[in-house]
């Protein structure tokens, strides 16, 4: 799926909603849907009973003054709506782009996300990641947690 696709414009715009509850303001981090294109990245939407209800993807960037790293896959707009959360979706879409970015020969998972957003910290964290040097718009802000974790080749079963 690409990342300009219907139903993943529709989970963006809820994911902006929430940003702006959240925040203030929705993110304002320059993205186009053909940095999700593989094998540079990957876009994924979720779906329960035929509706859209997650997504998340990853795109490819590689050593830049906003601080990324070479090899590094940014993890970009992970969300599940209100009403589809404690389903584990959330964990299977991580899980499923890290088998993936690993397989383009992407060697770090990283991504950027807030205080006001503890359940998202909580989830990450229990998937192994821990926090790295900030990078990306919002690296200067006070606000902003930026975590990643390696990548060394598809994750097991008992990963997933």
């Amino acid at each position: 799926m690409r990342y300009d696709h219907p139903d993943a414009v529709k989970l963006n715009e809820r994911v902006q909603l929430e940003y702006v509850e959240r925040y203030g303001d929705g993110d304002l981090t320059p993205m186009e849907a053909t940095q999700f294109d593989p094998p540079q990245g990957l876009y994924l939407v979720g779906y329960v009973d035929g509706e859209p209800v997650a997504t998340g993807g990853w795109r490819a960037q590689d050593e830049s003054p906003d601080g990324h790293a070479d090899g590094d896959a940014e993890l970009k707009r992970m969300y599940v709506v209100d009403e589809a959360r404690g389903r584990g979706l959330a964990r299977r879409i991580l899980a499923e782009l890290e088998v993936s970015a690993a397989a383009a020969g992407r060697s770090r998972m990283v991504l950027e996300t807030g205080l006001k957003q503890p359940e998202a910290i909580a989830l990450y964290e229990s998937c192994g990641y821990t926090p790295v040097t900030k990078f990306g718009l919002y690296r200067h802000e006070e606000l902003s947690v930026c975590l990643g974790k390696e990548l060394n080749g598809p994750a097991s079963p008992a990963e997933v």
